[in-house]
């Protein structure tokens, strides 16, 4: 009781100190990022390649080249956000306001059925890319700006878990709703003529569904922006591109958040891949309920307990451990192959692969504060967006490298939407489906376990950055 006493006397004394009020409004920031993003990013492909009829091998070029794209666009992002001076509503908050209505409409514009107006595959095709580029330019102009608002928010270390661990719960509401409501509404039952079902994916059930994560995103965007408040004060300095961007790759901490970056957003985006196996080898996309539940149940489990974690045992530490758990589980789950008639064991081990891999999710970007601190700690330098920017930049990276790895994957495999967007389980073709999903995720999560080992921000390495960062903004 007295040690309990003592934190919270230690808590309430620092100047920057936050509440649960605050914490949660950042949270609803991020589930306003997972409307948007979790419903594009598990369900496009299948909108690519069973409504639009788009080649695999098309559409993984689709997300190749707009990635691409964001090698030019997430700099600049960055160095705008980073160049704009604070304003009475500080500089971060105003574009949740700003861009919150024209990202859900790019949202809605991807899910257009464009096929039912033209069969010209050349069209079809611009549109998507237009769409899909257009989407992804708005998506960075937000999430670019609210990453970068949580080291403003606060200065306090056990601050900046608070806001990580909120933030991981507006994930998992953002991302667990489309994941948990789509399938019942998107797809349509097919009888096999056997007694049996199969589904197929309906496109005006796909539009409808994005109109109204649309609307999700737009409400949590602006319940954000109201409830938010920048109060670690940034001084008013040029911001020197060259100087910072050469500065985080000389940066031991920023090149290896940096690479995990791209394997943690990888291997989730890869997931999304998970609705060919349910619909084409489980033969039941109600599954993907069941898959969302036991990857999230773990987070909400370990929400209460990770702060005192933390606190005893550091961010990396933990990490590190919850790696190795989701790596060993994975690597489990490939070697048992579970058979078509048995998805169970399947979502047993998703559950145990995300027992471990909560834990990261959760101090995710606690440690992205970390770094940031780490280089203003190093160079002297504010470059919060900048430094954002370039994360995000790695973590589509990784969404990219998933896509059209797991898209060109599936075509390897026999994949084809004449074949199998109106079909259910097929010989060879879902067996090469269940292979897919099951040793990509346990090479991933290996290597992410291994940069972790080496990530060199320990507990007690941070503990005189965090008195010099303070020190620093309070001056």
């Amino acid at each position: 009781m007295k040690k309990r006493k003592e934190d919270s006397v230690q808590t309430a004394l620092h100047p920057n100190h936050i509440g649960i009020k605050e914490a949660a409004g950042y949270m609803t920031g991020e589930a306003g990022n997972m409307f948007a993003l979790t419903y594009i990013s598990s369900f496009l492909k299948v909108f690519y390649t069973d409504v639009l009829r788009i080649p695999t091998e098309k559409v993984a070029r689709i997300f190749l080249f707009s990635r691409l794209w964001d090698c030019i666009n997430d700099p600049l992002w960055g160095a705008a956000v980073a160049s704009r001076r604070p304003g009475k509503n500080g500089k971060f908050r105003p574009y949740l306001k700003w861009l919150a209505v024209p990202l859900a409409i790019s949202e809605m514009l991807c899910f257009i059925n464009v096929r039912s107006f033209t069969q010209s595959q050349a069209l079809i095709l611009v549109f998507a890319y237009c769409t899909y580029i257009l989407f992804g330019m708005l998506y960075t102009g937000v999430n670019v700006p609210f990453g970068s608002l949580a080291s403003v928010i606060t200065d306090d270390p056990q601050g900046r878990t608070l806001l990580s661990t909120f933030r991981s719960i507006g994930t998992g509401i953002g991302a667990a709703a489309p994941m948990l409501l789509a399938p019942m509404l998107i797809y349509s039952k097919v009888d096999d003529g056997a007694g049996g079902t199969y589904n197929v994916a309906n496109g005006r059930g796909m539009f409808l569904f994005s109109a109204v994560m649309a609307a999700c995103a737009i409400v949590f965007y602006l319940v954000s922006y109201k409830t938010t408040r920048e109060r670690v004060r940034l001084p008013d300095e040029k911001f020197n591109a060259k100087k910072t961007y050469l500065g985080m790759l000389k940066s031991r901490p920023f090149v290896i958040l940096a690479l995990a970056g791209i394997l943690i957003s990888g291997q989730l985006q890869f997931a999304s891949l998970n609705q060919y196996l349910y619909k084409n080898y489980f033969c039941n996309t109600s599954l993907s309920a069941l898959g969302t539940v036991a990857q999230y149940l773990p987070t909400v489990i370990m929400l209460p307990l990770t702060g005192r974690l933390v606190r005893r045992f550091g961010k990396k530490e933990l990490s590190t451990t919850g790696s190795l758990v989701a790596a060993i589980a994975s690597i489990l789950l490939c070697v048992l192959r579970p058979s078509p008639d048995n998805p169970a064991l399947f979502l047993a081990m998703q559950f145990v692969i995300g027992c471990g891999y909560c834990i990261v999710s959760i101090t995710n970007w606690a440690v992205v504060a970390d770094v940031i601190d780490y280089q203003q700690y190093v160079t002297g330098e504010h470059a919060e967006s900048a430094i954002y920017a370039v994360y995000t930049f790695c973590r589509k990276l990784g969404q990219t490298i998933a896509d059209y790895g797991g898209l060109m994957l599936l075509g390897r495999i026999g994949y084809s939407a004449d074949r199998m967007a109106n079909a259910g389980f097929v010989p060879g073709v879902s067996e090469g489906i269940l292979r897919v999903c099951t040793i990509i995720p346990a090479v991933v999560y290996s290597l992410i376990f291994v940069l972790y080992t080496l990530f060199p921000l320990t507990k007690k390495r941070l503990e005189p950055i965090y008195a010099h960062i303070r020190k620093a903004n309070e001056e």
